[in-house]
């Protein structure tokens, strides 16, 4: 077990821990600026100049959307790539995402070469040895654009619509999904603006929570290489965290802290997931989260995708091992020496048929 202590959370005082936070973790102005920027330029090449020579009829594009950790406002000061979706015409359904998607990849990636021969912008594209690659990489730098922004660029199917204040997706969504789903998380990309909406409505200190869990877990080597945990899995984990154990915008951040890791101890009992786009009514969606839900744990369900299991394969076990070691580090300690108590949150030894436990159940 390796930890990099360049930012050494561990010899932070619990006090300290929102200051160390702000001068640290959180994104400053200038970046977040020069995010904006890339972001809005790839959005208008992908709107009004990638597709305009395609042959007839060109892909149409419905929607960009911005995702990932700059979307939902969890970004840390360093490392934080933009994902942006795009949403076409191409794709009727399901199926014609992961069949030509491939396509669209390749149509892209040859607009943004013509525009770096123009000189329009710099651009950098990272290679995929995938046969049918699902996201385009690349560093994008303009005369706007200081410092190279990266992106991955993902194609998907536009399965949601039009999303407004208060938008449920209908049961249809899901059951189309689970009859063309050849595995967890298959189109996940489909469900961007849900994953996104789910944390961005969050108070500020529990995206600076995030923050903090999510650059802990970072510092985490193991033989020097990263552990397979997304980051993903560790923001649901944290608003699950918060959500049991607190629901204050204003809560004490080494308690929030330490709830986490206790949880990431906990893995072999953790069966969450929320109710927010779908439920248990309908049948066939029942059937199907049942039989999710009764998979080994720890299941932590995407409130947005119920085919896909956060964090499925990941040693979490090895993880637990850093969380148990940095439970009794300064940061988690009081300044007489005492432990800080994690939050009272409840995690699941079975799951009841009925999906109706108040402790899971949202």
């Amino acid at each position: 077990m390796e930890v990099n202590q360049g930012l050494d959370l561990y010899q932070t005082p619990i006090k300290k821990l929102d200051k160390f936070i702000m001068d640290n973790l959180q994104p400053d102005e200038n970046f977040l600026k020069q995010a904006r920027r890339a972001i809005d330029t790839i959005g208008d090449f992908l709107r009004h100049n990638c597709f305009r020579d395609s042959t007839p009829p060109p892909p149409r594009v419905l929607k960009v959307v911005k995702g990932g950790s700059l979307g939902k406002g969890t970004a840390l000061k360093a490392g934080s790539d933009a994902d942006i979706v795009v949403f076409l015409t191409t794709f009727k359904k399901y199926k014609d995402q992961e069949e030509n998607r491939k396509l669209i990849i390749e149509e892209i990636r040859k607009r943004l070469v013509e525009c770096q021969e123009k000189k329009q912008f710099e651009v950098h594209i990272t290679q995929s040895e995938q046969e049918n690659p699902r996201v385009l990489s690349f560093k994008l730098r303009s005369k706007t654009i200081e410092d190279y922004v990266e992106f991955d660029l993902l194609p998907a199917f536009d399965a949601l619509g039009q999303i407004t204040a208060g938008y449920r997706p209908s049961p249809q969504v899901y059951i189309d999904l689970f009859n063309n789903c050849s595995h967890g998380g298959a189109f996940s990309t489909c469900f961007t603006e849900l994953q996104r909406n789910f944390i961005i409505e969050r108070p500020p200190k529990l995206k600076s929570l995030i923050r903090l869990v999510k650059h802990w877990y970072k510092q985490v080597r193991y033989g020097g290489k990263c552990l397979s945990l997304p980051s993903y899995a560790l923001e649901l984990l944290t608003v699950y965290a918060w959500e049991q154990g607190s629901q204050e915008p204003d809560f004490v951040m080494a308690k929030g802290f330490c709830t986490v890791l206790w949880l990431i101890q906990k893995h072999e009992n953790l069966c969450v997931y929320w109710t927010k786009n779908y439920d248990f009514e309908n049948e066939t969606l029942r059937s199907h989260l049942e039989g999710q839900l009764r998979k080994p744990r720890p299941i932590i369900l995407d409130p947005a995708d119920p085919t896909m299991i956060v964090g499925l394969g990941s040693r979490w076990d090895l993880v637990a091992e850093e969380a148990a070691w940095c439970s009794a580090q300064e940061c988690c300690k009081h300044p007489d020496g005492f432990l800080v108590q994690p939050w009272v949150v409840p995690v699941r030894e079975r799951f009841h048929s009925s999906g109706r436990n108040p402790s899971v159940y949202f």
